[in-house]
């Protein structure tokens, strides 16, 4: 009963997150969230450095993350302490990798990259686990099952990418095709479902010249596909069919991710078969094959009320508003924009 009231609560609040993302971050006013001045110039303006909504939306999907890996892995009765072993160097990695991936790749200084964080993600989990059951796990008598914490693993990512594709869409990267010159049947599906894109300093109009133009939707249907995908994950996972949640949701976040790459207009390499299309294609050969070789885990069931009874440690939350300030400072700061800011008096309030 708790699992479902918990699958129901979830479901009405990506509902809600995405009815207001998908209608209003596409708009010129959702992608600078702050301006900060840093020096004053002669003419009395000030040089100022942005903070977007980009940085605030991808710390809020990696929270999310976070926590759904804290339930799920407290919901198999992992220590605490294991869960952020387990954690904090994924995170570490990922979150370099975001960046280094995106200058090798793409030769861009200052981007980000989800599908190449996650890949590194993808390749690092088994061998982190592994570590900590050889290294700590003996020492403190504990033992990480493979398995079910690979599956916590995937579906807490498939939410993290979907919740944040939509800082995607404030910035105006990762975007779609033209709808005009899209298959005529995406155009009947999608001819009142699409995006409309305004701004001149989002990258969909400085790098596709689509600005007022309407978009294949890539980002919201990345969006459904990763959440309705960590949902049906999430249902298999407490039901204790572990491998069949880790198999589900690693195949069909990563063919979304070879199809996806298809529909999109942004620069992705210079190469007919992407980069990240090659990645999605070895994830799922190499998690597949991981998935035979790892040693077989004890059965364990899942119990959602002790995920959530770990999850509301001090410990936990004290964390996250740190991981959630970390990440918004690294991603927040835009590298691509400036502004310039001026200062006035409402004299008729003094």
């Amino acid at each position: 009963m708790i699992e479902a009231v918990f699958l129901t609560v979830i479901t009405i609040f990506f509902i809600l997150f995405f009815t207001w993302g998908f209608r209003n971050l596409p708009k010129e006013n959702r992608q600078i969230l702050a301006s900060i001045p840093i020096y004053k110039e002669d003419n009395g303006s000030w040089k100022g450095v942005n903070i977007t909504f980009y940085g605030l939306l991808v710390s809020v999907s990696y929270i999310i993350a976070v926590s759904f890996l804290f339930i799920l892995l407290g919901s198999i009765s992992v220590p605490l302490y294991a869960v952020f072993l387990i954690t904090v160097p994924i995170l570490v990695v990922c979150v370099i990798s975001s960046r280094l991936v995106a200058r090798i790749v793409e030769k861009k200084l200052y981007n980000f990259t989800i599908e190449g964080a996650s890949f590194v993600g993808i390749i690092i989990a088994p061998f982190v686990i592994w570590g900590i059951n050889i290294i700590v796990g003996i020492k403190l008598n504990f033992y990480i099952p493979f398995v079910p914490t690979l599956a916590a693993l995937f579906i807490a990512y498939s939410f993290g990418e979907g919740a944040g594709r939509l800082a995607c869409i404030s910035f105006g990267c990762c975007y779609g095709k033209s709808l005009s010159k899209c298959h005529p049947i995406l155009r009947k599906i999608f001819k009142k479902y699409y995006l409309n894109f305004r701004g001149d300093i989002k990258k969909i109009s400085y790098e596709g010249n689509l600005c007022g133009v309407k978009v294949l939707p890539i980002q919201a249907i990345t969006s459904v596909v990763c959440i309705i995908t960590g949902i049906i994950g999430m249902v298999l996972f407490f039901n204790s069919y572990y491998m069949a949640s880790f198999i589900f949701v690693l195949i069909v976040t990563q063919i979304w991710r070879l199809v996806s790459e298809i529909l999109r207009a942004d620069y992705r390499g210079n190469r007919k078969i992407s980069i990240y299309q090659i990645m999605a294609v070895i994830s799922i050969a190499y998690s597949i094959l991981i998935s035979y070789i790892l040693p077989a885990s004890p059965q364990v069931l899942s119990n959602i009320f002790l995920g959530l009874k770990q999850f509301w440690d001090p410990a936990i939350i004290l964390f996250l508003i740190l991981l959630w300030l970390a990440i918004f400072i690294y991603t927040g700061k835009s590298m691509v924009t400036g502004s310039n800011i001026t200062f006035f008096l409402h004299k008729s309030r003094i």
